[in-house]
């Protein structure tokens, strides 16, 4: 089964993936630092073997460190409370205690003489390093998973919200269409109430909470469009160009319908003479691009403030990673939002914990 996206208050912080590359990187880094700090310390800077001989060691040593913890993970995770980081901590020592034991007595009896300390004293020093960099950077880890649990709850919070609420004039005047329909075209009237009826179901958070799929949300975009068709009429034509986009690409649910209705909403229904408001969709690389685009009216409409298109930056920063972007501003007549998504994500904790 999946993790939950959102975590309570009580759950623990998850451990991170000691086998993924960027917790490997950060261990790799700090070991070197270290290592690089006590030949320092030595005083012996023209001693370049011995150093290259320390970081050779301490990169075998990571390696070693974040095998172990990499297979003990599932069992860890287990453990309630903050007692996956304590027994985290506890398992370094004696693995480092074991591999520095290991170490100096293949350098005894290859007779290297790269180790002046005897034994004994290789271990315990090697131990009391690892005891104090160990704490420190499962610390980092630890305040790392609580700084993205945070982001997920104001985010939920922020998703929350958004799906809370419906502009009340598009509820208004929808209503209204479908009042004016009903005796001229009952059938469209029907047809106008089953969609206003899946937006609302969408909006109100009927669905399963994590990603939806661009598929669905294409389909959710239809709905609203055909409810602004009969309120606008021949003021409202749209071009499509969407053919190239994966169905199943998993989408956060109500990302693009904001921005929809923003393109009609102060692009298309200030201008009387209408406008066309452009769906494009394509491939590119390693990830899928999707634009929005409406005519640029000589006078701003009334009411825009920004939030929706900062609450989607957010969202798709915090689902996508720094390999997204969204991107909007004018370009010549008309006004255009284009959001890159990558196919592939990385690792959920680092940027999404749920992945979801």
């Amino acid at each position: 089964m999946r993790e939950p996206l959102f975590r309570t208050r009580d759950e623990p912080s998850p451990l991170p993936d000691f086998c993924s590359l960027p917790v490997l990187f950060t261990l790799l880094v700090t070991g070197a630092l270290a290592a690089t700090v006590v030949w320092l310390a030595a005083g012996n800077h023209r001693d370049f073997s011995g150093y290259s001989v320390g970081i050779l060691f301490v990169t075998w040593l990571v390696l070693v460190l974040g095998v172990m913890l990499c297979l003990l993970r599932a069992w860890l995770q287990r453990l309630p409370g903050h007692l996956p980081y304590i027994a985290a901590w506890l398992l370094i020592m004696p693995i480092v205690g074991t591999a520095s034991w290991v170490a100096h007595g293949l350098d005894e009896s290859l007779r290297m003489g790269l180790l002046s300390d005897g034994a004994t004293t290789f271990v315990f020093d090697n131990v009391l390093i690892a005891a104090l960099l160990g704490a420190a950077i499962l610390r980092y880890f630890y305040v790392a998973a609580q700084w993205r649990l945070r982001l997920a709850a104001v985010t939920r919070a922020q998703v929350e919200a958004l799906q809370a609420r419906i502009r009340p004039h598009f509820l208004f005047n929808s209503m209204n269409t479908v009042a004016a329909l009903i005796p001229v075209d009952p059938a469209a009237a029907e047809r106008t109430v089953e969609d206003l009826a899946e937006l609302f179901r969408a909006a109100l958070g009927q669905h399963e909470q994590g990603d939806g799929t661009l598929g669905e949300e294409l389909a959710l975009l239809d709905r609203y469009l055909a409810i602004e068709q009969l309120r606008l009429g021949e003021r409202l034509r749209v071009q499509r160009e969407l053919d190239d986009l994966p169905p199943g690409f998993p989408l956060p649910r109500l990302l693009l319908q904001p921005l929809l209705e923003n393109a009609v909403r102060h692009g298309v229904q200030p201008l009387r003479e209408g406008g066309v408001v452009t769906l494009r969709g394509e491939r590119r690389g390693d990830a899928i691009v999707i634009e929005i685009a409406n005519p640029l009216p000589s006078s701003p409409a009334r009411g825009g403030n920004g939030h929706g298109l900062d609450s989607v930056r957010r969202r798709v920063a915090f689902r996508y990673g720094p390999r997204a972007a969204v991107q909007a501003g004018p370009q010549g007549e008309r006004y255009v939002v284009s959001l890159q998504l990558p196919l592939e994500n990385k690792e959920s904790g680092d940027a999404r914990l749920d992945r979801r």
